[in-house]
């Protein structure tokens, strides 16, 4: 069954508002998360399972809305259709699949951005959008227009001309094999998510079920929980939680302040998952990918403000051609929307009509 869709005005109002809601969500964790993350690396940090446990670890905060929507159902639905948890066996599934491949991204991407400056990191991470179009297409048959196949190409090129020039902002203490090894990683981590996103998507429509945001924050805890098990994992073979104690006293910013860092860390990123499939939820797997992409500009200019990163001439061509495939996606989205407009108000006008010759 697929999403739950409505033609309520109400109905309407209430989907646009909670795509707005995560809109807001994804964008706290997309542009804080990256920054906490090189935050932990650039003073003293050097666990990168750890770090992409952080990333996931925080599932247990996703409890506290789930019990808070379970409370508000039972003041407003009988008892013997109100459950704490909705999930089915097949859906329960799907999304631990996908939890394992959010587990694997999860490593390349704290690889990444353990030997990348966080400018060029979230500049590499846009061309996840051109591997997001290219599986919405394949697997949820993802309609382009002409404006947000412009859109793609250009993010996508944005982050094409940083490998033009790739060792000029190499940290000083690092191996030009470490730097293009993070380089390379990074692409890897983009190409996952690009796949991951459509396939959450795809996931709601083949769902035995329906579903509702309720079910999305049920299915957000199952994917985080198998992929800090993946996690898990590697920090126990790459025998991390020994050396976690002794690297936080270590830590340049102090032994709390680490654990502050860690923390954060870990609440921020739960802002991106969720925002990121809760956007998919309400729209598509596509707008989702768009949404990341073009949040780069604000990661780029908090980068080099917090952390005095360089801004050489590639990442300006690359920040610029990103922002002109942002325009040109959301020209294209309100220039559909007003053509879109009369064919509505006109079918829903015939309506009375057809229930009256009836």
């Amino acid at each position: 069954m697929e999403v739950v869709k409505e033609s309520k005005p109400n109905t309407t109002t209430m989907r646009k508002a909670l795509l707005v809601i995560n809109c807001i969500i994804l964008s706290i964790g997309n542009c804080a998360g990256p920054l906490m993350m090189r935050l932990y690396f650039i003073h003293g940090g050097k666990r990168v399972w750890f770090s992409s446990w952080l990333e996931t670890g925080g599932w247990p905060i996703i409890l506290f809305p789930i019990a808070c929507a379970h409370f508000y159902r039972s003041r407003t639905q009988p008892s013997s259709e109100n459950k704490l948890f909705f999930m089915k066996p097949q859906l329960f599934i799907a999304a631990a699949v996908i939890g394992i491949l959010t587990g694997l991204d999860d490593y390349l991407y704290a690889y990444g951005v353990a030997r990348l400056p966080v400018s060029t990191s979230s500049l590499i991470i846009a061309s996840q959008l051109a591997f997001t179009a290219g599986f919405a297409f394949v697997l949820v048959k993802q309609k382009f227009t002409s404006y947000s196949i412009n859109a793609v190409f250009l993010l996508t090129i944005g982050s094409g001309v940083l490998a033009m020039h790739t060792s000029s902002d190499r940290p000083a203490n690092e191996s030009n094999r470490e730097y293009v090894l993070g380089f390379l990683m990074t692409v890897g981590a983009s190409a996952l998510y690009g796949f991951i996103l459509p396939l959450v998507e795809l996931t709601y429509k083949k769902a035995k079920q329906e579903i509702s945001y309720a079910l999305v924050m049920e299915i957000q805890m199952v994917m985080c929980l198998f992929a800090t098990g993946v996690c898990t994992i590697g920090m126990l073979v790459n025998n991390d939680f020994k050396v976690i104690p002794r690297e936080a006293r270590e830590y340049e910013l102090g032994e709390t302040k680490y654990y502050i860092v860690a923390i954060c860390s870990a609440m921020i990123w739960q802002c991106f998952f969720l925002g990121a499939i809760g956007v998919i939820f309400c729209a598509s797997s596509l707008l989702s990918g768009i949404i990341i992409a073009v949040l780069l500009p604000v990661t780029e200019i908090l980068a080099v403000i917090f952390y005095n990163e360089s801004f050489h001439a590639e990442k300006g061509v690359a920040l610029a051609l990103s922002l002109w495939g942002f325009l040109s996606y959301f020209y294209g989205e309100i220039k559909q929307s007003k053509e879109n407009k009369p064919a509505l108000e006109t079918e829903m006008a015939s309506v009375p009509n057809r229930q009256e010759s009836v």
